[in-house]
């Protein structure tokens, strides 16, 4: 292998999708709609869903927690946590479009590689992570 390239493991379109399923799955069983989308590692959009019962904002929510959940490595949540420990860093994200400090963005790790991260939107935090991590359990 060349040392010059950089090769990398990312998630499937097939893969993206049975996440995104599962992940609208369990919403349905929760009663709630939702819209989820599923980025590849660098924040690409792979799958983005939102049910007709959802608020056309949370679309767009859910892409920037995802993305929020790749470029970072953790969940969305705990992005937020860090950037309120730290003044200065809070001041200097807060202008950064897409991303995203609130619960729902977590990444997708396979065999130790970060390899994308699907983001959930349309419920209270909770329900929001719960069927984000429903959509990686699909996975398995």
């Amino acid at each position: 292998m060349n040392p010059l390239i950089h090769s990398r493991a990312s998630l499937s379109s097939g893969a993206a999708r049975m996440a995104a399923d599962a992940a609208l799955a369990h919403a349905d069983g929760l009663g709630i709609a939702i819209a989820v989308a599923v980025v590849d590692d660098t924040g690409a959009p792979l799958v983005l869903i939102r049910v007709s019962r959802a608020q056309p904002s949370v679309a767009e929510l859910a892409l920037d927690k995802a993305y929020t959940a790749a470029v970072t490595g953790a969940p969305s949540e705990g992005f937020g946590r860090h950037m309120l420990s730290q003044p200065n860093l809070a001041l200097g994200l807060a202008n950064r479009p897409r991303l995203l400090p609130w619960g729902g963005g977590i990444p997708i790790v396979i065999d130790g590689q970060l390899v994308g991260a699907i983001g959930v939107s349309g419920s209270i935090e909770a329900d929001d992570i719960a069927c984000a991590e429903a959509g990686i359990a699909g996975l398995a």
